[in-house]
């Protein structure tokens, strides 16, 4: 393969960092879209929600290996 043509590690996790990003606002336009209607049960929008912590939690783990440790 062609070295140019490669992304470093550092390139990827932003990458995969702004897909989470995303999701995350999907998820979050879909559990206010579902509280909104009035039609959605709790089971289903605890589900969503647990979800979209979940992807919070994968942002801060990805942001976290995206900074350098600095030591103070």
């Amino acid at each position: 393969m062609n070295a140019a043509n490669e992304m470093n590690s550092d390139e990827i996790l932003r990458v995969k960092l702004e897909m989470v990003r995303r999701e995350h606002r999907d998820m979050d336009a879909a559990i206010h879209a579902l509280e909104e209607s009035g039609r959605s049960d709790q089971l289903t929008l605890r589900r969503l929600k647990k979800q979209k912590l979940g992807l919070k939690d994968r942002i801060a783990q990805l942001e976290d290996r995206l900074t350098p440790d600095i030591i103070a």
